[in-house]
């Protein structure tokens, strides 16, 4: 088996060992199992790139390190390590969104049908902010949770020009995001949340990284799949 392959059965186990300890309530295992996410996955977008005779993309790489920093916030408590996380998870989202730019999303999202997807996920962040607003306000969180819910969806939407893995994992990850809002606004609080928040978290990552991994040669500016088209076989 190549190490790369290794390397996210790991991630994949170590996922699901941090999802039963959120569905079972055990802290300790979630406090274990939630800071090795991300490098896992950046071990393995090394280690991938490499067998394919590529460099990792540093901005991946960086977003992951981010990541990382927001996903040891948040196991603390309370309104200033929250704003850590989401500072965090926004220097994550900018450097996505620029290594997706350079890929050549802003051209693409500028020809139809990938034309509406900028407009689509810009409504439903007015949506979802709507929504919430009043209890964002309550906490103290509305400013700047709609600052990085703008950046949040720039990045889905550039994505999405990424082939349809890297979208999916855009889009699973800005579900994420959004349910931990709306509890943090209390309009919401779905049964599972913990769980629902982790396994759309890894899974939209996961989707991300291994999109990419699997576009590692691709040059800057090459030409790009629509997110609704699987991407051409290597």
């Amino acid at each position: 088996m190549p190490r790369s392959r290794t390397l996210l059965v790991a991630f994949v186990a170590v996922t699901a060992a941090n999802l039963l300890a959120n569905a079972t309530g055990v802290g300790l295992a979630v406090l274990l199992t939630k800071p090795l996410l991300m490098p896992l996955l950046a071990a393995y977008l090394w280690r991938a790139t490499a067998e394919r005779a590529a460099r990792p993309d540093r901005l991946v790489l960086a977003a992951l390190a981010c990541a990382t920093g927001g996903d040891v916030a948040l196991l603390a408590f309370g309104t200033g390590w929250f704003l850590a996380g989401m500072v965090c998870f926004l220097a994550g989202h900018l450097c996505y969104l620029a290594a997706f730019t350079r890929h050549g999303a802003a051209t693409a999202l500028r020809r139809p049908p990938l034309l509406a997807l900028p407009l689509g996920y810009a409504l439903l962040t007015v949506v979802a902010l709507r929504w919430m607003w009043a209890g964002l306000t309550d906490a103290g969180l509305a400013v700047p949770v709609a600052g990085y819910a703008v950046a949040l969806a720039a990045m889905a939407a550039t994505a999405a020009t990424q082939g349809w893995r890297v979208g999916l994992g855009a889009a699973l990850f800005l579900g994420s995001d959004l349910l931990i809002a709306a509890q943090v606004a209390g309009v919401a609080q779905p049964p599972g949340a913990s769980v629902l928040v982790m396994v759309t978290y890894a899974a939209g990552q996961a989707l991300i990284v291994t999109g990419r991994a699997a576009r590692a040669d691709a040059p800057a500016g090459a030409p790009v799949t629509p997110a609704g088209a699987p991407a051409a076989p290597r």
